[in-house]
């Protein structure tokens, strides 16, 4: 029995190689449905990610930060459309 709610996705990219992890969490994203999420566990603000969704799929994610360093950030993204 499920109570409803949807998994949301753990993508820890802090062991990966940089040029890997754009791919991956761009994948990940669009392989969402609408309304769910992907938590996005690294090793620096990912501010540069933010505004290359916000440009490349714009009004179509949500961005909540989760925990915000010194040496651990976590974001929610959410797949709105």
């Amino acid at each position: 029995m499920t109570d409803g709610t949807i998994a949301t996705v753990d993508v820890d990219v802090r062991d990966m190689a940089p040029r890997e992890r754009h791919p991956l969490i761009f994948a990940t994203i669009d392989g969402l449905a609408a309304g769910q999420a992907m938590r996005l566990i690294n090793d620096h603000d990912p501010k540069p990610l933010y505004y290359q969704l916000m440009a490349e799929r714009s009004g179509q994610v949500d961005w909540d930060y989760l925990e915000e360093g010194p040496t651990v950030w976590q974001v929610k993204i959410t797949k709105l459309v």
